[in-house]
């Protein structure tokens, strides 16, 4: 690919006499300061009383297109430092002087519209706007850090990319010096460089009017009181004044559709013309930039990313832009956090088996196979001692790369700022499996002299002396095991696989439970995470998923026995006004207590702060029989279609106020529960029990109304990205107890 690059004499520190710096385009400061003495009189509009020159740095704004639709302009901060490096760009080549002086010679004296125009042309036969090819001559620009530290451009291919990640196709950036009247989007630059360059030529030093006010009235002009015209490529352009300048269309239908109105008596101008305005409507500031990031979250996929390349990026990327809708709305107030989230994508740089897999998939309903082997294939991958280590050694690689190429850009961040881990299925075992080192081949040989010593016991009296002496072996080997261990130990000490502290762990739609309960997790007594997730490794684990995930499990029965009969944390709404802190919902009781008689372990028991017991919901059972327990007062309303929406609505009611509040006797009847044991007698058997989970663990997100349940199992798993729930929950957690629910129930009061 060839790289032109149009030359302007905006680029030029003669074309400019107000212009002072020493060496314009090349310093920032000089830019800043030179564009503070240009500025618009306190107003990012106002222009009126200004002369026509070359636009300054904060007048021209940069622009990228992401989605392959609509330009979105850089903030004022990044866009200058792109305009910095683009006229430093313009000052470094070799051929800028001799074209100025043939500006600065074919410049003279032009008076009347016709002798612009000649001098236009006489520019463009001379090549004065010249196509230059950068690649044939040594001009290197350094490339401009943008969008809080994840981009970079490249302004001499003028493209943006991720510093972090890696993205085949690259985002094109553009450079605006014209823009549309309304929408304030640029001109196509070869088209918006034409009109600059004629613009100059024909009124520089002619004083503005403008007041870029869009509700002004225009006055109405006929095409025969255009003072300058120029011709591009598929449009042309008329000035009807300094200020007044409008680009018309030359398709066949456009100029069918002037000749109608016109004869109808209106002007040119008004009926087909889209008017112009020069320099941006909002000046470019150094100031208007985000906080740099106090808090990176790595976001961890699961399986399904060599099926779906790339996949991961765009999840994380709906899941920043959710976090960043939610700063705005309930976080504002923190002008000096900012919450960054970095996409690890571990699945591509894995060998494992090669093709082994894919030569051996017969051919038939092939597209089947080759999805199972690009998704759930990587469980069985990871299951397997011969390839376990590879994965776990790929994403420690992984996130310890984009750690420590964090922190080389950002130098404070290693001594102030936090970590925090978002996974996903798969994704959260092999990352819980990083931070605790867990080992199932250590694991296994901590386990072998117990099988052993079973096995002695039912053998005969050959066999059992060759067990005695494999046994024997077995210790002896573990004994220089423990000693080899222990000198590497105290001749250096091992360090942990991940170089930072992880602050928060985030796990969604999550299979971690079974993992831990088939490698022989048994709830404990304590009521603390330390059982499965020690406070030394992580501060505080998080396990969200949504009621219909058919991937998703609980883990706080795996530390309290007794949590299997009490409600997950309900995730608040985005949209709740005035929400209980997490801190402060009260457990509530899914299956009312069975007869005291039944109850042989304490263990059993609930909690004795819980709210009173409530039907346990089958995730499986439909609306209607979901709603039987709190449609006491339904037939009053009638059968039919009132009474189904009816026993929706009151279903819905029902999941939100219980992890919230106490219900009444009236709701669900929990005045007296199954076995005839009663509200009181519950709060007595309760009493038997004084342990709890000092912080909960397991959260779940709130179904729709009218949410299908059987659909919602099929798309929930792949759900959480684009959560707005989520994004806020995550965000309450991260910016500290000053910043939860409290704080924005006291601003909205």
């Amino acid at each position: 690919m060839i790289t032109r690059l149009r030359i302007l004499p905006s680029c030029s520190q003669d074309a400019d006499p107000g212009y002072q710096g020493s060496e314009p385009g090349s310093d920032y400061l000089d830019l800043v300061e030179y564009g503070t003495r240009r500025s618009r009189a306190g107003s990012s509009r106002h222009r009126g009383g200004e002369v026509v020159t070359e636009l300054g740095p904060e007048e021209v704004r940069w622009f990228y297109k992401e989605d392959k639709r609509t330009w979105k302009p850089f903030v004022g901060h990044d866009s200058l430092k792109i305009e910095v490096a683009y006229r430093k760009l313009c000052e470094l080549n070799p051929s800028k002087a001799a074209e100025q002086e043939e500006w600065e010679e074919l410049g003279g004296e032009c008076d009347g519209a016709e002798g612009r125009k000649g001098q236009t042309e006489a520019l463009v036969s001379k090549d004065m706007v010249e196509e230059i090819d950068v690649d044939s001559i040594s001009i290197s620009v350094e490339a401009v850090c943008v969008r809080g530290g994840l981009y970079e451009v490249d302004v001499k291919e003028k493209e943006c990319y991720p510093v972090y990640w890696n993205q085949q196709e690259r985002i094109p950036v553009m450079r605006g010096q014209w823009f549309t009247d309304g929408t304030w989007l640029p001109l196509e630059e070869e088209d918006s460089d034409l009109i600059e360059l004629e613009h100059l030529a024909c009124f520089r030093g002619h004083q503005m009017k403008d007041t870029f006010e869009t509700e002004a009235v225009t006055t109405a002009v006929d095409s025969k009181d255009a003072i300058h015209s120029l011709k591009l490529s598929r449009s042309h352009v008329d000035w009807h004044s300094v200020d007044e300048v409008y680009l018309y269309s030359d398709a066949t239908t456009s100029k069918i559709a002037r000749t109608v109105t016109q004869k109808l008596g209106f002007s040119k101008a008004s009926s087909s013309g889209t008017r112009l305005h020069r320099g941006y409507v909002e000046e470019a500031a150094p100031e208007d930039t985000p906080p740099a990031a106090t808090h990176i979250v790595f976001v961890v996929h699961g399986i399904g990313q060599k099926m779906d390349q790339g996949r991961i990026i765009r999840n994380t990327s709906m899941m920043r832009d959710a976090a960043r809708k939610m700063e705005e709305k309930h976080f504002s107030d923190r002008t000096t956090e900012h919450v960054e989230f970095l996409p690890v994508e571990w699945r591509s740089k894995l060998s494992l088996d090669g093709d082994t897999v894919d030569s051996i998939t017969p051919d038939k309903v092939r597209g089947l196979r080759d999805m199972l082997n690009s998704s759930a294939m990587d469980i069985m991958y990871y299951t397997s001692p011969l390839y376990r280590d590879e994965i776990t050694r790929g994403l420690t690689k992984e996130l310890n790369r984009l750690y420590m190429l964090f922190c080389s850009r950002n130098p404070e961040f290693e001594e102030k700022g936090k970590v925090s881990i978002v996974a996903h299925s798969l994704g959260c075992v092999i990352t819980f499996d990083i931070m605790t080192g867990w080992d199932p081949v250590r694991f296994h040989h901590l386990q072998a002299p117990d099988s052993v010593e079973t096995e002695l016991r039912r053998r005969g009296c050959e066999e059992q002396q060759l067990l005695e002496e494999l046994y024997h072996t077995r210790m002896r080997l573990q004994d220089l095991e423990d000693q080899f261990q222990g000198l590497k130990t105290s001749s250096s000490r091992a360090s942990p696989p991940l170089k930072f502290k992880v602050e928060n762990f985030f796990c969604m739609g999550s299979p971690l439970a079974v993992f831990l309960a088939l490698r022989g997790v048994r709830p404990s007594t304590n009521g603390t995470q330390e059982h499965i997730l020690p406070r030394s490794i992580c501060q505080r684990l998080f396990n969200i998923f949504h009621p219909t995930d058919p991937v998703a499990y609980r883990l706080e029965p795996l530390v309290l026995k007794h949590y299997s009969n009490i409600a997950p944390v309900q995730i608040h709404w985005y949209n709740t006004s005035s929400p209980t802190s997490y801190n402060h919902v009260r457990p509530t009781l899914l299956n009312p207590l069975k007869e005291s008689a039944s109850v042989s372990d304490s263990e059993s028991l609930p909690s004795p702060c819980t709210s009173p017991p409530q039907n346990r919901r089958h995730y499986g059972e439909s609306i209607t029989s979901l709603g039987k327990a709190s449609i006491m007062g339904a037939a009053s309303i009638g059968k039919g279609i009132g009474g189904i929406l009816f026993s929706r609505f009151s279903r819905s009611s029902g999941q939100v106020g219980g992890a919230e509040e106490e219900p009444s006797d009236s709701e669900g009847g929990v005045g007296e529960v199954e076995g005839g044991a009663t509200v009181e007698e519950v709060t007595v058997h309760c009493s038997v029990v004084s342990v709890e989970l000092d912080r909960r663990i397991d959260f779940e997100l709130r179904e729709g109304l009218v949410e299908s349940r059987y659909w919602s199992a099929v798309t929930s798993h792949t759900a959480y990205w684009c959560s707005y729930d989520i994004a806020l929950f995550l965000l309450t957690f991260m910016y500290g107890p000053n910043s939860t629910s409290e704080s924005k129930t006291s601003l909205e009061s």
